[in-house]
């Protein structure tokens, strides 16, 4: 009896959640926040637990029917993307062109597709910004760097920068990705000030346990008034999960991309500048390396 009561408060709970999630991307407007603080108890290291009430919440009838109309609008948009073609793109070129641009940057719209953080967030000292360059049309990221870590009894390091893409959304808050699997390259056009930075690659994964999952190489900067331009294998690409390599390692799932960015954090203290013209992609037909690193089975069979 007590095992039918479990099942069925699981079943109830279970339907409870799907319910409030497809509600959420017309609500949420209406309802700011509310289902990520009923089932998200994570709180980084640092920062102030929010223990606002439930019931306390903004409430927008406005904003809610712009919301609607917008995600209505973006079906329309893919509907008519997948009678064109993968992507929005006819189907020769999606299968025959060798490079693509994903991201440039021209104007304030480009930046607005990108988020900046730092260790500000868990009371670090670093700071970082990004706005259009003074004489070229590309993205300038620039601040400062800081590794005193804040004294709250909890962090014990800090001093790092970031900047990525966000996330692509579609309709009704559907989460959509990209696929890269006809190339096998990233290809960036960049000037920095000689220090280096970690490139991270997300990926949409199939399974819970994989959401902190992240492929990652090493970018380093010549400094200098000359721009760079700079091929990276897929193949390079090694997966870590929450700070730490992994001892299995596989290759990166090209058909599941969700998002790239950059990440500064090697502990030399002071300003920093990366500027950036466009990330984009390359299938290099003389690179033939399917993946850089042993893929060994660590407890073999005797």
């Amino acid at each position: 009896m007590a095992l039918s009561f479990k099942l069925l408060d699981g079943v109830f709970l279970s339907s409870r959640y799907h319910r409030q999630n497809a509600l959420h991307p017309l609500l949420g407007p209406l309802l700011t926040d509310c289902i990520s603080k009923f089932y998200s108890s994570y709180r980084r290291p640092g920062t102030v637990p929010d223990n606002t009430p439930p019931w306390k919440m903004e409430f927008s009838f406005e904003k809610g029917v712009g919301e609607i109309k917008k995600h209505f609008g973006l079906l329309k948009k893919e509907l008519v993307d997948h009678w064109k073609g993968p992507e929005g793109r006819p189907l020769n070129e999606y299968v025959l062109k060798q490079t693509r641009v994903v991201w440039e940057f021209r104007s304030q719209k480009d930046l607005d597709e990108w988020v900046v953080s730092s260790d500000a967030e868990i009371g670090g000292k670093s700071e970082a910004y990004l706005k259009l360059g003074k004489t070229n049309p590309t993205a300038l990221l620039y601040g400062t760097l800081n590794t005193e870590a804040p004294r709250d009894g909890e962090t014990g390091y800090s001093g790092y920068c970031a900047l990525r893409a966000k996330l692509p959304m579609g309709a009704f808050g559907t989460k959509k990705y990209y696929d890269w699997s006809n190339f096998n390259s990233l290809y960036l056009r960049i000037r920095g000030d000689g220090r280096p930075w970690m490139i991270n690659i997300y990926t949409n994964p199939y399974y819970s346990h994989q959401k902190d999952d992240l492929y990652s190489y090493f970018m380093f900067t010549r400094g200098g008034p000359y721009w760079q331009e700079i091929k990276i294998p897929f193949s390079k690409f090694f997966l870590s999960s929450r700070g730490r390599i992994q001892d299995n390692q596989y290759p990166l799932w090209l058909d599941k991309i969700s998002t790239v960015g950059f990440t500064l954090g090697d502990k030399a203290d002071g300003p920093f500048q990366l500027e950036i013209d466009f990330v984009g992609l390359l299938n290099d037909r003389a690179h033939t390396e399917e993946f850089a690193y042993e893929k060994y089975e660590r407890n073999p069979k005797v």
